[in-house]
């Protein structure tokens, strides 16, 4: 899964030198309109933005999940093998069928290659459309591509599921004469997130309609391809979300390596999210997500250029489980810039801090076998957050190896505690002695697609207190010996015995990237710390 945990139906048109996407839309009413401030003369509906992987794109499209397009990009960079050639991950993950020498693999590659050495930019696209199925049984789908002189170069367009797939494998054809061999092959499975198709360049500067047939070898499987194409839902809509999208062709320009400070922040929050998707622990498979919209929390705590050093200081040095919030962070179109403010010791502190907790991390990560994937992903993001060797710190580095080391600290912290448990289950015990009140694991799920981690550590108090008791107050000294004298008595103590219970907690710390902010939100007495007798 290669750590992307959002999943969007999108189509993307690549092209080699520049590249141009579509969004959104339903059966005959299109819910994103085909309009390019370039064709109708209003050049403040669209801003340019550029992420942190060279993408540029033209801002009115609509709101995606958080980090829609940075995942694309992710995928697309991740598809080539140390050795430089697609891995049989790729070619499933893409659809690409190998046992029919399917060109689009030799075309992934090619897209691949380029998106790493010269960068994405994009123009907002038009309207995908489902129509009513031909004769012949097959689907249409309509695209309305916006006039551009970038489709006179040879576009690829790339379908990306919304959800994982189901239903077993199935081999679609698709056919249109917008499409360079007008029919071309796509094999799916259970590991299938994006599809890839070739188009023709256009010999004109005019508004086009590229028209797809798509149909299946078996007929018993037309109900499944319809279920692929509308993501299982009745009707005739279809979930596709077009960016028109194009290679950068900047030559030797760099700013796609890591472009402009607040789109390098945006890049390395979805790096953030993909690596702690890695990196952590799953929870129990059965466990449903729980919300912490019921729990209470503190006044939040605003990170920013005028927060203050003792606060500052005070989040460096707390040891409590933090958890980022990404539902409205990471948009490309957000131009605004997160930044600190340190000072030139608590900057040192940080920087050593981070360095000490990168090298623990790079442990865990080879200890527990927890793939490459991490190592790289890590290594992206302590890139993305360096400080200068001979100069200052700028405020957005401090404000990304902040959250780094954030996020590092947890899941440090969450492999002391596996370790940890794994010892004691390893090391002998007396007779009894595991039912003993104490500490257990517990680990709750959170909300998936916006929360990362998504599962938290907050364990929980188990056992029997019994004499001599763990960690009592007196009240439960002496309510235990009561209970005891009545029993020796022979007589019926109707009193409650004392409970193992937490009698103390840490907070967990909760990231809100907001539009224009970032807080952090503190909520207290979350993570059991202590048991006792009560």
């Amino acid at each position: 899964m290669l750590g992307v945990d959002v999943f969007y139906c999108g189509a993307l048109m690549l092209c080699w030198t520049r590249l141009s996407v579509a969004l959104h839309v339903s059966h005959g009413q299109p819910l994103i309109p085909a309009h390019d401030p370039e064709m109708t003369g209003d050049h403040h509906a669209a801003s340019s933005t550029e992420t942190g992987d060279g993408l540029e794109i033209k801002n009115h499209a609509p709101h995606h999940e958080p980090c829609f397009v940075d995942n694309i990009l992710a995928a697309l960079r991740e598809a080539v093998g140390n050795g430089g050639e697609l891995t049989n991950r790729s070619l499933t993950l893409f659809g690409i069928c190998t046992a029919t020498g399917d060109p689009s693999g030799s075309v992934l590659l090619e897209l691949t290659n380029e998106a790493s050495r010269n960068g994405l930019e994009a123009l907002h696209p038009a309207a995908v459309h489902l129509l009513e199925e031909d004769e012949r049984g097959a689907l249409k789908l309509t695209f309305d591509l916006p006039q551009s002189p970038l489709l006179e170069r040879k576009p690829v367009l790339l379908l990306a599921f919304k959800s994982p797939l189901s239903g077993g494998n199935l081999d679609i054809m698709f056919t249109s004469q917008s499409l360079q061999p007008n029919t071309q092959p796509v094999c799916i499975s259970g590991e299938t997130q994006y599809m890839v198709l070739t188009g023709k360049a256009s010999e004109d500067n005019a508004h086009q309609n590229w028209r797809i047939s798509a149909d299946t070898k078996s007929p018993d499987m037309k109900q499944r391809l319809r279920d692929v194409l509308t993501g299982g839902k009745s009707g005739s809509s279809i979930s596709l979300i077009p960016l028109l999208l194009f290679s950068g062709g900047r030559g030797t320009d760099t700013r796609h390596v890591h472009g402009s400070g607040s789109s390098q922040t945006s890049s390395f929050l979805c790096e953030l999210k993909r690596f702690l998707g890695d990196v952590m622990p799953r929870g129990q498979p059965e466990s449903p997500p729980l919300q912490l919209t019921s729990l209470q929390s503190m006044p939040p705590l605003t990170l920013g250029v005028s927060s203050s050093e003792t606060l500052l200081a005070g989040l460096i040095n707390s040891s409590a489980l933090t958890i980022f919030s990404f539902s409205t962070c990471c948009s490309v179109s957000q131009v605004h810039r997160r930044e600190l403010a340190l000072s030139p010791a608590l900057a040192e502190e940080l920087g050593q801090r981070l360095e000490q907790t990168v090298m623990q991390i790079t442990e865990v990560i080879r200890e527990e076998d927890v793939g490459h994937r991490a190592t790289e992903r890590l290594g992206r993001l302590r890139e993305l957050s360096a400080f200068p060797k001979e100069e200052p710190a700028t405020g957005e580095s401090q404000y990304r190896a902040f959250l780094l080391l954030k996020a590092l600290q947890t899941v440090a912290r969450t492999y002391v505690l596996k370790r940890g448990q794994r010892t004691a289950r390893a090391g002998p015990s007396s007779p009894g002695g595991a039912n003993i009140c104490g500490l257990r694991s517990l680990t709750v799920s959170l909300e998936r697609h916006l929360l990362a981690p998504n599962t938290a550590n907050i364990d929980n108090c188990q056992g029997t207190c019994s004499v001599p008791l763990v960690n009592p107050t007196n009240h439960a000294v002496l309510l235990n010996s009561h209970i005891e004298s009545e029993r020796a008595a022979s007589r019926s103590a109707d009193e409650r015995p004392p409970c193992c219970v937490p009698v103390a907690y840490e907070a967990l710390e909760v990231v809100d990237f907001n539009e224009d902010l970032t807080q952090v939100r503190p909520f207290e007495n979350v993570v059991v710390k202590e048991c006792g007798c009560r």
